[in-house]
């Protein structure tokens, strides 16, 4: 790694806001993941909610969750500091778990977590991108990075919250997943100092006259990230089928007997998160040194791969089933771990990339807006992956992958149509290439206004926070 961007006080080669931020979001997702892993089963074996009423109240809960961060992340940009945004959303969200051990409140506390998700989600991750200097090649990799923070907590959750809850009582998982948002703000509170600066975040613009130049070009990157925002939510129709038809399918369809030991269908998921912690170490080195070497490509290349990877690998599926419908035999085991290797590899290229793009381009005064965005398209995509999933019971299942892979392939053609006016509006704004994370080129910058140059100069006196 190059020492020009690089300072002693670094952990593990990046800023060490970046740890922070990391280890937050680690416990977060413990708790979110934690309560969500013992919620149907709460609802069914302890509240006697029938199975459709349980996954009615969990379908709402879910949209819900990703639909108030829009709410949430307006009310921020306006009006609060980044920081107080995530406090108050993370003191929220821990009461919110609390409050799930009455259960005459579950109503009450299932909207609670919902409603502190919506000012914490669009403020922790919106703060990443201000801790590098705007043509630090280390940028390219940084939500990568964050990334295995979110699936580690998903990774230990269940185990932790599920055994807890399942075997001991309820309220002992319900309260671990509170104890472990507590954990997450203690952390972001005492490492505050090495986080950015709030007068180098973009909300501080919010509610004051913008120029009519900037209101332009915001319309312009508005279009360019609507163009993304569907192209990504055609993606997770496909992408969100893992939890859906193709756990129906290794249910059902796979034969996961290994010496004379059935392996049990939910022990495949556990399987993405920690390809997500293996692979994650050799895709950042290796763009790493394709960025040091001026060889990287742009995150919505990278995307367009990742859709791409993700198409290639339910054709894939798509063999693997007809093969067994001809040979009489259930596909192995092995079969379904390959297709979960393919799929977290295509993961990795488009959801990370995508947030990390959603935050760098956002307009100035709405970033928190833009993250917020960004997870909506999460929303959506559940609503379409459910209607695709729908068409399982009646459909080949060959034909149904296969489809999904076709689904998949028209999101990774949109992304790649999208990149060239990407960069096109980054060269407008000027200064800073955002699809690349470095500087243009001489023969770009002298097509973009004399007043980047100048607006490089502030971001670089005003990135860190004084400590």
């Amino acid at each position: 790694m190059s020492t020009e961007f690089s300072d002693p006080s670094d952990w593990f080669g990046q800023p060490r806001g970046l740890t922070v931020l990391f280890a937050t979001e680690m416990w977060e997702k413990f708790s979110f993941y934690g309560m969500r892993a013992l919620l149907v089963y709460y609802m069914t074996k302890s509240l006697a909610f029938s199975g459709e009423t349980a996954s009615m109240v969990y379908g709402f809960y879910t949209a819900f969750i990703y639909f108030t961060p829009i709410i949430g992340g307006a009310i921020s940009d306006r009006w609060l500091r980044r920081r107080t945004g995530v406090i108050i959303g993370g003191a929220i969200m821990a009461l919110g778990h609390f409050l799930m051990a009455f259960p005459a409140l579950l109503f009450v506390a299932l909207g609670t977590i919902a409603i502190g998700n919506g000012f914490y989600l669009p403020n922790l991750p919106s703060q990443i991108d201000q801790l590098y200097l705007p043509d630090d090649p280390r940028r390219q990799s940084t939500y990568n990075i964050y990334y295995v923070g979110v699936n580690l907590g998903a990774f230990i959750a269940p185990l932790v919250c599920g055994t807890l809850g399942e075997v001991y009582g309820w309220d002992y998982g319900f309260g671990a997943a509170g104890l472990g948002m507590c954990l997450g703000l203690a952390i972001y509170c005492l490492g505050s100092r090495w986080l950015p600066d709030e007068a180098s975040c973009d909300h501080t613009m919010a509610g004051h006259d913008v120029p009519p130049a900037s209101l332009v070009q915001s319309a312009g990157r508005l279009r360019a990230l609507a163009g993304v925002f569907a192209c990504v939510v055609v993606f997770r129709g496909a992408y969100e089928q893992m939890g859906n038809s193709v756990a129906l399918w290794a249910d059902t369809d796979v034969n996961r007997s290994v010496a004379g030991f059935v392996i049990p269908g939910s022990w495949f998921q556990s399987l993405n998160p920690l390809l997500v912690f293996a692979l994650t170490p050799v895709l950042v080195a290796w763009w790493n040194r394709s960025a040091m070497r001026d060889r990287d490509v742009s995150p919505l290349q990278k995307m367009a791969l990742g859709a791409l990877g993700l198409a290639l690998a339910y054709l894939g599926l798509a063999g693997v089933v007809w093969f067994g419908h001809v040979s009489g035999a259930k596909p192995p085991a092995l079969a379904l771990a390959g297709f979960i290797g393919a799929y977290t590899l295509a993961e990795l290229y488009i959801l990370p990339v995508g947030l990390g793009l959603f935050s760098q381009f956002a307009p100035e005064g709405h970033r928190g807006t833009m993250v917020a965005t960004w997870f909506l398209a999460a929303f959506f995509g559940n609503l379409l992956a459910g209607y695709l999933g729908s068409f399982w019971p009646t459909l080949p299942h060959t034909i149904f992958f296969a489809l999904l892979g076709a689904i998949a392939m028209s999101a990774a053609a949109g992304l790649r149509l999208f990149d060239k006016p990407v960069r096109k509006m980054a060269r407008a704004i000027g200064g800073q290439d955002p699809t690349t994370q470095r500087p243009l080129h001489s023969e770009d910058r002298a097509r973009a206004p004399d007043i980047s140059l100048a607006t490089d100069t502030l971001d670089r006196q005003n990135i860190f926070q004084k400590s």
